[in-house]
């Protein structure tokens, strides 16, 4: 007797910015074709889920109309998305929902059809902020940020951490030296009339003495202005975030990218709903050491720029081998929060929740550390 064929699976992918962004939700959509590709899956999706780009939309009507469509893995990409998730996953408990940067399902909030995934970025930005600080020549580093979160306070803390080591450990010099200055836009791309304008925040930044800007946003503008900046005969780099392409075409201006594999952890979530096996639960995926740019295996990355020099090459490599086997933990006190009040006494190094929770930036860093 002929058995029949299980039905291909359709995943509903949610990108709170376009597809094609070049950033964090082309990542994502990426991610979403990988695993179409290695399983034979259908991927639909649903792109500029924003309330500036569809006003009036909530998440809830856009799950139901990606189960109209066939889905049985839905994907939220946004941690902005956490309360609409939260609300359709209850409303459809036959299907299984993963939310891409959350935690409820950490705290005891999410329902039983929903899990958080998450890739381990705190490193590949320890990275970034390693290469800036190699590459500083006025030890003035600016980060042009999105809005003002856990996520993003963790993420840039990590910026600082790597950079301030590479200026200190590395290059001898003194951390009293280095600035390390972060502005906010306020959300995660531009919204005219909403946000401050990025090309301003990274123009400001570089008029105040900054020769390295990190990129916090989804989108390139960084890199465009840093471009136009070494038109005109300044000596300035830049990094752009999420999406491992960035740096493709932008010359030696680029750094290089930390960015987001997201089709490993999909494909392994979208298997096991497929199987019948998924259990939903928090999970933040540990870079593959042996490789962090191999495709397959790891969720982050780090691709190195054609402006990164030999030597920063070499010296990174030396940093990421520390990381990986453990020799070299950033989050090890003596640390102070951004206030002077302390965060990690000498020797104690801190734990998952107390990075992914971080309440405010770390002494050593400018700019606001919440939004009110």
């Amino acid at each position: 007797m002929k058995t029949e064929e299980a039905k291909p699976l359709t995943v509903g992918l949610i990108l709170v910015g376009p597809y094609n962004d070049k950033g964090y939700s082309q990542a994502q959509y990426e991610g979403g074709k990988y695993v179409e590709a290695k399983m034979g899956a259908k991927l639909v999706y649903l792109d500029k889920v924003n309330p500036a780009d569809r006003p009036g939309l909530t998440i809830p009507q856009v799950v139901d109309d990606l189960i109209e469509k066939g889905a049985d893995l839905i994907i939220a990409g946004s941690d902005d998305m956490k309360d609409g998730i939260l609300e359709a996953a209850a409303m459809h408990p036959d299907k299984a929902f993963v939310h891409v940067s959350g935690d409820a399902a950490w705290t005891g909030k999410a329902p039983a059809n929903l899990g958080n995934l998450f890739g381990r970025m705190v490193y590949s930005k320890m990275m970034a902020g390693f290469t800036a600080g190699m590459t500083t020549q006025t030890g003035k580093i600016g980060v042009v940020g999105p809005l003002v979160n856990e996520e993003t306070r963790r993420l840039i803390a990590s910026a600082y951490l790597g950079a301030r080591y590479a200026w200190t450990e590395v290059r001898g010099k003194d951390a009293k030296d280095l600035t390390f200055d972060v502005k906010w836009i306020g959300f995660w791309f531009n919204i005219p009339g909403v946000t401050s304008d990025p090309t301003q925040v990274a123009g400001s930044l570089y008029d105040a003495g900054c020769d390295v800007l990190i990129s916090g946003i989804d989108t390139p503008e960084v890199l465009t202005v840093a471009k136009q900046r070494r038109d005109a005969g300044k000596n300035v780099w830049a990094m752009p975030y999420d999406y491992e392409k960035a740096c493709e075409g932008q010359g030696d201006i680029c750094l290089g990218v930390p960015y987001f594999n997201w089709g490993p952890g999909f494909l392994r979530v979208a298997q096991q709903v497929q199987a019948g096996n998924y259990k939903p639960g928090f999970e933040w995926d540990a870079p593959y050491w042996a490789n962090i740019n191999d495709a397959d295996k790891s969720p982050v990355g780090f691709m190195p720029g054609e402006g990164m020099s030999a030597e920063t090459k070499t010296a990174l490599d030396a940093f990421t081998a520390k990381l990986g086997n453990g020799e070299l933990d950033l989050f090890t006190g003596p640390l102070n929060y951004q206030d002077g009040t302390p965060f990690l006494k000498d020797g104690e190094t801190a734990t998952d929740k107390q990075i992914w929770y971080l309440p405010q930036l770390l002494e050593g860093m400018k700019g606001l550390s919440s939004s009110k």
